[in-house]
Formats: C-alpha cells, sequence, structure tokens
C-alpha cells in the first residue's frame, strides 16, 4: 500500500535552518523539526524493516531515537572551524548488523534541498578493511565486474568517493583494476529529486534501489567477512 512520508514541508523547514544556523531559532522551532522532519524520519525507518528484511536479513532499520538509523542533526564542531550547530540535511543509514557506526556497510539516504541522494556500500573504511576489500577486488576480479559493472547497477548508480593518489602498497599502477584498487571510498551513489522524497511510492522505489545494489553490497560484505 502507498504512503507518503515526507512533504515538502521538511525541505522548507531545512531551507530556513539554512538561513538561520542557531541555537535560538532552532528552539524556537522545535516542533516544525518534530513534526515535518524527525517524526516522519523515524516513520518511514520502521516501516523499512520488512522491506530490508527482503533486501537481507543482516541489515537494520533502528528507530531509536539516539544511536539508531537516523543521523542526529547536531554537528559535532569539536574538531571543525565551522561552528554552526545544525546539519542542514537529514540523513539515515541502515547499516550491517555487525556494524558500529557509519563506516560500515550499509544503505543511505540523504534529504537535503537541491541535493538529496542514495548512497550504497562502505564510506571511508578503516586502512585494514580497505585492504581486505582491495584484495578481494584482486583476487575475484570478475565478480568484482559484475558486483560494479553489471548494467542493471549503473543504469542508476555511480561509483565514486576519494581515491590514493599513488597505487596501494602490493600493487602496480599497471593491474588492470587499479582505479578501484585506489579507491579510499567504496561507495555508489544515485541522485534523488524532492519529488522523489515526497511521493507516495518512495519505500518502494527506495526498496528498489537497495535491490538494484544487492550483488554490490554482497561483494563488499563478502570482502570485509560479513553474511549479506
Amino acid at each position: 500500500m502507498s504512503k507518503r512520508y515526507f512533504t515538502p514541508k521538511l525541505f522548507g523547514f531545512l531551507r530556513e535552518l539554512a538561513e538561520n544556523n542557531d541555537r535560538e531559532w532552532f528552539k524556537a522551532h522545535q516542533d516544525s523539526y518534530e513534526e515535518h522532519v524527525r517524526e516522519p524520519a523515524l516513520e518511514f525507518i520502521t516501516d523499512f524493516t520488512t522491506p530490508l528484511k527482503k533486501v537481507s536479513e543482516h541489515f537494520v532499520a533502528d528507530s531509536r531515537t539516539v544511536g539508531g538509523s537516523l543521523f542526529r542533526i547536531q554537528r559535532d564542531t569539536r574538531f571543525s572551524k565551522d561552528k554552526t550547530p545544525y546539519k542542514l540535511n537529514t540523513g539515515m543509514q541502515f547499516r550491517h548488523r555487525a556494524g558500529k557506526d557509519a563506516h560500515a556497510p550499509g544503505f543511505y539516504v540523504h534529504l537535503q534541498p537541491g541535493e538529496c541522494f542514495m548512497g550504497v556500500g562502505l564510506w571511508r573504511p578503516e586502512t585494514k578493511v580497505a585492504y581486505a576489500i582491495r584484495e578481494h577486488i584482486d583476487a575475484e576480479q570478475a565478480a568484482w565486474k559484475r558486483a560494479s559493472r553489471g548494467k542493471r547497477f549503473t543504469d542508476v548508480f555511480a561509483i565514486g568517493g576519494d581515491s590514493l593518489k599513488r597505487p596501494p602498497k602490493g600493487y602496480d599502477e599497471d593491474h588492470p583494476l587499479i582505479v578501484d584498487l585506489k579507491r579510499k571510498d567504496f561507495i555508489a551513489s544515485t541522485q534523488l529529486t524532492q519529488k522523489d522524497i515526497t511521493s507516495d511510492h518512495f519505500m518502494e522505489d527506495f526498496t528498489d534501489l537497495c535491490k538494484r545494489s544487492a550483488p554490490f553490497m554482497k561483494f563488499l560484505c563478502e570482502a570485509v567477512g560479513v553474511p549479506f
């Protein structure tokens, strides 16, 4: 059954927040944040539990208000020159059961005026995990090509993220998959629109995108030694 979770008011709130990024304004508009951003996101996360299981039983839709799939809107400003207190987006990550943070394998959706997208994979894994992925790519080159270059995947997703300037230790510049081996992020993304997000079939569309990315995600899970 189709259901609309997000409305243009979510994007309206985030636009206003961009112009008034201070604690006093946010406190005065806390009710709007709860009604149009946080509560719909938590409801979406709760309802995504069943569709997610059809993609993989090993990923989690966690609707806890703290420490769950919904990222905090508060920024961590401790080590940043930018001291504005709030993020200008709503982020949700459905990560692997074995993961503990944003660096785990996961499905991610980013809602922000003019910048909505879905991401899949592992963002900035620690060094030993990155090397495990590179070793798996090197050992299973044909499988990696199928997972990362299959038409059903590339019709929607584009691999991106940062890369090393030089080949990682143990690999030559002329390796046939050197571009992939030099990656620091093993992620892919697809752009979304506000119309996509606010439609009454976004849950179905998002689920389909997760299914399309399944071979890519399965390969990465195998590389880091967790089940898919």
